[in-house]
């Protein structure tokens, strides 16, 4: 496409330094017939003595000034960390170069980048076929511990798993606090009571090749339930001053594994020309409640475009507001939709979530009964009460596949009291 511009010259300049433009010149110049440009930074800065330096001495860059001209480049120039004394000495060098004959290849029609044909959807993992079967899923959120002891956590993976509970999450560093990495959270609960997982993976950490790395080791470790976040910024957490990466949102991380379950790389290249894909099942949040609700509807529908198969809900506490929100979607295609049960523990939790937490809305009426109970137990059990209500209303509803319950405060007792009668066998 790129030969085919209306331009003078086509070219590439910065890059990773001389060696990897000049990769790029090697494969363009033949099947382009307009004049080639070059002009690379002298390679990576490092910091000395707090100063960035480019390490590439002018004599390092001329020389492959020369092997650009050699490969067919017509006009050759530096970027970062070159200086004029670089660009003198590789002036000094393309003249003795002797331009080689570009060969150029035979020209034919040239098809799109050949890709895997995806796993089908409810093929993936357990999880994926039972929301595709129809059944209503309930996912409870399990706390990844914040030291080495996961005994806690795993206790609460078992005690959920006997009593009939799909599937549970693990969140990606929470409100930006460091805990346990989900992955290995969901491998350890796995292997000790054969309970499934869906990871939650954060934009926030990682760039593209951190990404790439972490997820084709997630599908190969089978570790296929991916829900993608972009991830709360760090100055919310316990480390304030550490970096945020977010190459990416959660739409482009969605569309990413999309590729992934297509056998190539963010680039569009094949991750190797003898296998398939990956077999990830990506899912999304949404908030029904958001302030900006045009605005959620939006990145809605654009997560559903990006490939997302699956979303779990923030919580909500009003039912008009998430029927409201499933109306507004309902041009949207079709995909299981798990709605946020949070059950409240009490009055002062109640006005702290409406308050002080950005999305959440709690009716005034809920929050006047929890007020008006008399003991802590009883303002408990109107959470459990309101909490069942939502669930009730969402396993009507036809839009509506299941829910993902918080437990308030690690409570996974409080949590069975909220999903009695509404577990489906398997």
């Amino acid at each position: 496409r790129i030969a085919s511009w209306p331009v003078a010259a086509i070219g590439s300049n910065c890059a990773a330094g001389p060696r990897t433009l000049l990769d790029l010149v090697e494969q363009a110049a033949p099947l382009i017939e307009k004049p080639m440009l070059a002009m690379p930074n002298a390679g990576q800065p490092q910091t000395v003595e707090g100063r960035q330096l480019y390490m590439a001495s002018p004599e390092y860059m001329a020389e492959y000034a020369r092997r650009f001209v050699q490969k067919g480049a017509r006009l050759i120039g530096g970027c970062c960390g070159t200086t004029p004394e670089t660009i003198r000495v590789m002036r000094s060098f393309i003249r003795s170069a002797a331009p080689q004959a570009v060969i150029t290849p035979e020209k034919h029609e040239e098809g799109p980048t050949r890709a895997a044909e995806p796993t089908p959807v409810a093929e993936r993992t357990p999880f994926a076929k039972k929301l595709y079967s129809g059944k209503f899923c309930i996912s409870v959120e399990l706390d990844p511990p914040r030291g080495l002891n996961p005994a806690r956590s795993l206790e609460g993976a078992a005690y959920l798993k006997e009593r009939g509970v799909d599937v549970i999450n693990i969140a990606d560093g929470p409100r930006a606090v460091a805990r346990m990495g989900p992955s290995a959270l969901a491998v350890l609960a796995r292997d000790h009571c054969d309970m499934e997982s869906v990871i939650h993976y954060c934009c926030r950490d990682r760039n593209l090749l951190g990404m790439q790395m972490d997820l084709i080791g997630a599908n190969a470790l089978g570790l296929r339930n991916i829900l993608a976040v972009t991830g709360d910024p760090p100055k919310m957490g316990t480390y304030p001053n550490a970096t945020a990466v977010f190459d990416i949102d959660s739409i482009g991380l969605i569309t990413f594994i999309q590729m992934l379950n297509r056998g190539l790389d963010f680039s569009g290249r094949p991750l190797s020309k003898q296998e398939d894909g990956t077999s990830l099942f990506v899912g999304a949040g949404c908030n029904p409640a958001h302030v900006d609700l045009d605005l959620e509807v939006s990145r809605f529908e654009k997560k559903v475009e990006a490939g997302a198969e699956y979303f779990f809900s923030q919580p909500v506490y009003d039912e008009e507001v998430l029927v409201n929100f499933l109306d507004k979607t309902e041009s949207c295609p079709k995909v299981p939709f798990l709605v946020g049960v949070l059950p409240l523990a009490s009055y002062k939790n109640a006005e702290f979530l409406h308050n002080e937490v950005p999305g959440m809305q709690v009716p005034a009426p809920i929050r006047e009964r929890l007020k008006s109970a008399r003991t802590r137990q009883e303002q408990r059990d109107i959470g459990i009460e309101v909490a069942r209500a939502t669930l009730k209303a969402a396993y009507e509803h036809p839009r509506i596949n299941g829910a993902y319950i918080y437990p308030p405060f690690g409570s996974y007792k409080a949590v069975m009291r909220v999903v009695e009668g509404f577990l489906e066998p398997c």
